[in-house]
């Protein structure tokens, strides 16, 4: 019963994955533009490339190219905010054009199409050139970048040149040996590129950084927040360029000073966003982040913006899917806090998102450590999480459900968990939860009712270890439901792993009242092997009665 987390914590609701799923995707910002002035865009770049060429790619005039928005990189000079975003984002379209025409080029160069592998490498080398002019007269270029810069533009101009000379030639020999050359000067670009923009990228956020460090101004240090986490949506390799850049050591000092709590939600946003890899767990663990964290969940004056995203760092770096458990032991030592924080939390969402990600964080932090159940146990969490899925505007998507029955189902692992189950009409809950079904044809919805119905079924299983549990079940008719599931591959999406859990559910029924089930489902679903009844159900048709 593993839980699947993505990037971020709210992504789950949105992509593909719970909440508690690998990470954190997300309340990031994403460009919010349509697919027509994407493409005049990127033409804008593409169109150049002809009169590139005939210039040699001769660097143009800081004043020509701003006046015909072609910078990448402002000179920092009352660009503001909105410019310091377009610049990077600009920065990372122009690579996106490169990498794209450089794999272009690979394909190209494997089906022997010489016009279309030189035709592409002249495109690229005259990209490339664009962007290093560009990029070193809007900055001071570092230099250790500048070693790359020069290399990069003497492979590109060697790339073009021996494409070149394949065109004038039919020897197939020749042009055997030259694929080989060209595919190893090819690679070399594409590596030195890359280098060269990770550095690009890392001097631009050491600029943001900076900001933060350096400025008094709210305005100033939110924008360059905004523009941190701009750039985490573009994946985990620029999360762990701004990890090692120092971003969550500046970030967690704004949320250390009183005079900037209104930046707090905003700082622990991104901190969420940078700790979906390793590099950004382990500078938060260096600066006693975990510890901040724990005061912000558990301080009355804390607003509930900051909480709830407090809660999303929290579920973000108790993910299951981290392989570094080093920070954990810190986390231990303000757990009962944070778990007592975190179910108050719950019990007080103003609506939806919070409820996510304090469930969430809960229900990671079930995963790893069995004293966190038995805290939530004496924290009467069962009756809050039972009474918050009557609540649609706390529980209100298959995401929250998820959370919810993670955390019933590692709770269950306990013996006092069941009586308080019953209490709660948890069965009836646990029941209703076995029939969740998607409300639309979303992926990620569907695959987060796949885990709802496995998770009730796993959590009705070790409940029926109570006889009483048991016999309740069967009263409310849990039999039933259990082998429709079983026998109808669409009632539970296909799932393997939603069949394995209800007929160990079945199996668990049947061993406390055999009565309950016909002699025919005995025969298939319970007699045999378990691996035999799921080879049996997983193969049916669904016309089978």
């Amino acid at each position: 019963m593993a839980s699947d987390r993505m990037a971020s914590p709210r992504s789950s609701s949105r992509q593909s994955s719970s909440l508690c799923s690998s990470p954190m995707s997300t309340r990031m910002q994403t460009l919010q533009v349509d697919s027509v002035q994407r493409w005049m865009e990127d033409l804008r770049h593409m169109t150049e490339v002809e009169c590139m060429c005939v210039l040699q790619a001769k660097p143009i005039g800081v004043e020509e190219d701003a006046q015909q928005g072609e910078l990448i990189v402002a000179s920092g000079v009352g660009g503001g905010d909105h410019v310091a975003r377009n610049n990077l984002q600009t920065l990372l379209r122009r690579a996106l054009v490169v990498s794209t025409e450089l794999g272009k080029m690979f394909q190209r160069l494997e089906k022997g199409r010489w016009q279309r592998v030189h035709s592409t490498a002249v495109r690229a080398n005259c990209h490339v050139r664009s962007l290093v002019h560009e990029y070193s007269a809007a900055r001071n270029t570092p230099p250790e970048m500048q070693k790359y810069e020069k290399s990069l533009l003497d492979k590109c101009m060697e790339l073009t040149n021996i494409t070149e000379r394949c065109l004038h030639t039919d020897d197939e020999f020749f042009l055997k040996s030259m694929r080989e050359a060209i595919h190893e000067i090819l690679t070399d670009v594409s590596d030195s590129f890359s280098n060269m923009i990770d550095m690009a990228l890392a001097n631009e956020i050491r600029l943001l950084i900076k900001q933060i460090d350096s400025s008094d101004s709210v305005h100033t240090i939110g924008s360059a927040i905004s523009n941190l986490l701009s750039l985490t949506q573009d994946g985990p390799q620029l999360c762990s360029i701004i990890a090692k850049e120092g971003a969550v050591v500046s970030l967690f000092k704004i949320c250390r000073q009183d005079r900037f709590r209104d930046l707090y939600a905003h700082a622990l946003r991104t901190v969420a966003s940078i700790c979906c890899v390793e590099e950004g767990i382990n500078q938060l663990d260096k600066v006693d982040g975990i510890l901040c964290l724990a005061d912000i969940l558990t301080e009355e004056s804390s607003v509930e913006a900051a909480r709830a995203e407090a809660a999303a760092v929290v579920a973000q770096i108790t993910s299951p899917h981290h392989t570094s458990t080093q920070h954990l032991a810190s986390f231990l030592e303000s757990m009962h806090d944070i778990v007592t924080a975190l179910i108050k939390l719950c019990d007080s969402a103003s609506c939806g998102e919070v409820f996510l990600l304090a469930s969430a964080a809960l229900a990671n932090i079930t995963f790893f450590d069995s004293m966190a159940c038995e805290i939530l146990l004496q924290l009467n969490a069962i009756h809050i999480l039972l009474q918050a899925c009557r609540d649609r505007q706390r529980v209100d998507t298959p995401y929250s459900k998820d959370q919810v029955v993670t955390i019933l189902a590692n709770l269950s692992v306990l013996e006092q968990c069941a009586p308080e189950v019953l209490q709660d009409q948890g069965i009836e809950r646990l029941l209703l939860l076995l029939g969740e079904k998607p409300s639309s044809v979303s992926p990620s919805e569907g695959a987060a009712c796949e885990r709802v119905q496995q998770k009730a079924a796993v959590t009705l299983a070790r409940l029926s270890r109570d006889p009483e549990v048991s016999q309740i079940a069967i009263q409310l008719k849990a039999v039933p439901r259990l082998i429709e599931l079983c026998r109808s591959p669409t009632e539970r999406n296909n799932s393997d792993s939603v069949l394995v859990a209800c007929l160990a559910a079945l199996r668990r029924l049947a061993a406390g009242c055999p009565d309950s089930i016909e002699a025919a489902d005995h025969q298939q679903l319970i007699k045999p092997r378990l691996v035999d009844s799921f080879l049996l159900c997983s193969n049916m048709e669904e016309s089978f009665v």
